[in-house]
């Protein structure tokens, strides 16, 4: 199975079965993913040379405006899609099988958790998974030990406040905190 086979069978919605081709596609792209991950958190890198790993690491281009501090972590990497202007502050871990985009200008904060997998409920079928894509708009800002789970939009201008669990779709220009996260105010934009 391709990276691009990866990405279209997961982007179809069809269910990932324990030891299917997809499943053990997981695996594979988990592999290189310790090992580039290693490589980004084990010494220092320039940003030149981070903006290399990062590509290898998600297996395509991405703008040279996008910043991170290291340590990160990622089970997959091959599934994520990252605009211009995004910075991923220390601590990140991002389970991306199910897809996430990061939209232009947002900030992701220390610790923040982007899950796009759950397993299956049935203890027979535990090895089983079920996913949706997450997708993260422009000029968010992700409070630091935040969560975000599998399929949640969060709108354009949203705050998730630091140590919330985002289970549902966050309107744009709002401010959402707890667990589960609720709405706290709308933010005023200056037009």
């Amino acid at each position: 199975m391709s990276i691009q086979e990866f990405r279209d069978y997961m982007a179809s919605g069809k269910p990932v079965i324990g030891g299917s081709d997809v499943h053990m596609m997981f695996h594979k792209l988990s592999q290189q993913a310790l090992r580039i991950t290693a490589e980004i958190n084990g010494k220092y890198h320039t940003p030149d040379e981070l903006h290399t790993l990062l590509e290898q690491l998600f297996g395509r281009e991405i703008p040279q405006s996008v910043g991170m501090f290291p340590p990160f972590h990622t089970d997959c990497g091959k599934n994520t899609v990252l605009g211009g202007r995004v910075f991923i502050n220390m601590g990140c871990k991002f389970q991306d099988q199910g897809g996430i985009t990061i939209d232009e200008g947002a900030l992701i904060g220390h610790n923040v958790v982007l899950a796009t997998l759950n397993h299956d409920l049935s203890p027979g079928n535990r090895q089983s998974m079920t996913y949706a894509p997450i997708h993260i708009g422009k000029n968010v800002w992700i409070g630091a030990n935040a969560t975000v789970l599998q399929g949640v939009t969060i709108g354009d201008g949203a705050v998730v406040a630091a140590g919330a669990v985002v289970t549902k779709d966050v309107e744009p220009n709002t401010i959402v905190g707890g667990v589960p996260a609720k709405l706290i105010k709308r933010i005023q934009t200056n037009k």
